[in-house]
């Protein structure tokens, strides 16, 4: 049956692409799931309006429809190229580990077997990074977090979440994932950029020492990076480039430039599409001799979308304020199809 399944897989990949070439796809995503939490009231973190006596109501019954939702989200992304999905998606907004272990015991992701990757951070609402991972196609090697210092006006330290760090092999080949969520626009775009600069210089930082070890290293950024990729902290303190034809050694490639350019994006506000939720490469996963990127998605259907009133045709979110609305996430997933030459 697996080689059926990998002939089933090869010969699909033929269809979409085109080519005489055979390949392997592999499919890698990311997703804001929007405040993933459970229902407890745990002491040390700022989740109180999540649970069943705070300003949400949030209840056993609201959790378990959201992991439904999440779970309806997920199971669909990428199926056309591939029928187990995404083999690794990167998350923020959860609140722990259970919940994910919850989310991937969900029906309609269960038979995928996800594994998760979770370290608690010391953010001060109580969220963090994770990464699922499928073992049929990932293997994991080892996992770390590094802390982003934010500069404060008063010289206090403070925290956001942590970039997580984890690497392995995928079909076959050694890769780096970091997940990645920026600090917020809260207090004005312009105000809060220095702490999105100080997150993407971290970042950078994280990339050059992988280089340092492996020159030839095969790298994925991933992450609600709370800026577009236009904007100063992606460009210029992550250093990216937006043209393949301009990539070179040790760059990295961001194809969501083009994308937003193009007025697509994850999520909306005041009308405007923003694209935070990007995936950026590194220049070995350019070359197309071997394992290498092919193409860049936001993963939107119609049932996603608000339908009705003020925020109709935005994504439709699980809260508005305190306000129940049943939704899946305030951003769409994004996802990158990454092809290996058989």
């Amino acid at each position: 049956m697996k080689h059926l399944f990998l002939l089933a897989c090869i010969c699909f990949s033929m269809q979409v692409f085109g080519q005489d070439q055979q390949y392997q796809v592999s499919l890698v995503g990311f997703y804001n799931l929007e405040n993933l939490f459970d229902t407890l009231d745990t002491p040390d973190k700022h989740d109180s309006e999540f649970t069943p006596t705070g300003s949400k109501a949030y209840n056993t019954s609201i959790y378990l429809d959201k992991l439904g939702k999440l779970d309806k989200v997920i199971s669909q992304i990428g199926t056309d190229l591939s029928p187990d999905g995404l083999a690794v998606v990167g998350v923020c907004e959860v609140e722990n580990k259970k919940v994910l272990l919850d989310l991937v015991q969900e029906k309609g992701i269960a038979s995928r077997n996800y594994q998760v990757v979770h370290h608690e951070s010391n953010d001060f609402r109580g969220i963090d990074n994770a990464l699922l991972y499928n073992p049929k196609y990932f293997q994991l090697d080892q996992s770390q977090v590094y802390e982003v210092e934010l500069p404060m006006v008063n010289g206090e330290k403070r925290t956001t979440r942590d970039i997580l760090h984890v690497s392995g092999s995928l079909a076959g080949e050694r890769i780096h994932f970091l997940v990645n969520h920026w600090p917020s626009r809260s207090g004005g775009e312009k105000g809060s950029a220095p702490k999105r600069a100080a997150a993407a210089k971290k970042c950078r930082q994280i990339v050059d020492n992988i280089y340092k070890a492996e020159p030839n290293a095969q790298i994925v950024i991933m992450g609600d990076l709370n800026d577009d990729p236009a904007d100063p902290s992606v460009m210029e303190h992550l250093g990216v480039q937006v043209k393949e034809s301009k990539v070179r050694n040790n760059d990295l490639f961001n194809p969501y430039y083009k994308i937003h350019k193009g007025g697509d994006g994850t999520l909306c506000y005041r009308g405007n599409w923003n694209l935070f939720d990007q995936i950026i490469v590194s220049q070995d996963l350019m070359e197309e001799d071997g394992f290498y990127y092919k193409q860049a998605h936001i993963f939107k259907k119609q049932w996603m979308f608000t339908k009705e009133g003020r925020y109709k045709g935005y994504p439709l979110r699980t809260f508005g304020g305190s306000t129940y609305l049943g939704g899946y996430s305030d951003h769409f997933p994004s996802y990158i199809v990454l092809l290996k030459k058989i």
